[in-house]
């Protein structure tokens, strides 16, 4: 009868322990030297909101320590980015609701506020920046849909085919502008062909496509729909944005918008999908681009400010995360906070 303290010895001796995992991670230089996921100011798209007028800045109630910017504000804000590291960027356009209207005829306007921050950005910046432009109706339809609307007998539907001639202005307006890539948010069927034979047939060949092709209907929206004024008056946006059940529709999105030419896929939100931006980055041998979309944010600002969560812990794990399910750029609201204050 062995004496108690005497056990965890003799157990010891009678294991073989032929591997040491820990090893790799017996210090913080170690684990830095082998880390398999790093992130860098390269991999993120800082987004901005941007409002008509001059020194203007509006903080968002919704998401803490994010303003919409007049597009001189905005080429402040570029300058602090760019000097942080960060070199891409997509434009969201908001509107006053005088600027609206049923068929969202702001969005191929090409003195808007996207276009304005485009040439702005592009004078002040020339080619040191990537910019991206959101290509959707939501922010220039006075209902606050992402496509035209026709009565039917059904009632009112989103008109999938007359919606793509206006995205395909609106994406020509952006690309006349300077942008490097126009991003269809909208979810139309369709759209990255029409768009991309748009662009082609104008001549503006060199000018890519970042397409939402993986875009979920989900809750996490609530704060950027504040942020850009874009919730819709009536209904919501199941019949074209995805349902969050389904993987293999994501696939398929994906398969039709990287065969109908676009540059880059997207996955929209991010966190609660990291097993899609994992199957889509396993199927494609484009780009991947993930969302940490506005609730992400918002939920790790909320759990922050109540001591519930180390913040900087918490956003550096949750955008590795992301990178490390196949994400090659990440939007994030996250992004120049986190570098600036050294979180990652």
């Amino acid at each position: 009868m062995h004496d108690l303290t005497e056990r965890p010895a003799i157990l010891l001796a009678s294991l073989e322990l032929p591997s040491r995992p820990r090893r790799l991670r017996s210090s913080a230089a170690l684990r830095e030297s082998v880390a398999q996921t790093i992130l860098r100011p390269q991999d993120f798209i800082a987004p901005f909101f941007v409002v008509p007028g001059s020194k203007t800045i509006q903080p968002i109630h919704a998401l803490p320590g994010i303003s919409r910017f007049s597009v001189d504000e905005f080429l402040v804000q570029l300058e602090r980015a760019v000097n942080l590291g960060v070199r891409s960027f997509v434009i969201f356009g908001v509107l006053p609701q005088t600027q609206k209207d049923a068929n969202a005829n702001s969005a191929s306007d090409p003195n808007s506020v996207i276009p304005s921050a485009i040439r702005a950005a592009r004078a002040a910046f020339g080619n040191d920046i990537v910019l991206y432009s959101d290509v959707c109706l939501c922010t220039h339809t006075d209902h606050g849909h992402c496509g035209l609307l026709r009565e039917t007998i059904r009632g009112v539907v989103i008109d999938n085919d007359s919606s793509l001639v206006r995205l395909a202005d609106m994406a020509l307006t952006h690309a006349e502008a300077g942008v490097d890539f126009v991003a269809p948010s909208d979810m139309m069927d369709g759209r990255i062909g029409y768009i991309r034979k748009a662009l082609d047939l104008s001549g503006l060949t060199d000018v890519g496509i970042l397409s939402y092709a993986v875009k979920y209907a989900s809750a996490f929206y609530g704060p950027f729909r504040e942020a850009a004024g874009s919730a819709p008056s009536f209904g919501d946006r199941s019949s074209y944005q995805m349902d969050y059940r389904n993987t293999s529709d994501a696939l398929r999105e994906a398969t039709l918008d990287e065969r109908e030419g676009a540059d880059m896929l997207m996955v929209k939100p991010a966190l609660p999908y990291l097993d899609v931006i994992a199957r889509v980055n396993a199927q494609t041998n484009l780009p991947v681009v993930a969302y940490n979309v506005s609730g992400e944010y918002a939920m790790l600002k909320a759990a922050a400010s109540v001591g519930a969560l180390d913040e900087a812990k918490a956003v550096r794990e949750a955008l590795t995360g992301i990178k490390r399910a196949g994400a090659s750029l990440i939007i994030s609201y996250h992004a120049l906070e986190a570098i600036e204050k050294g979180w990652l």
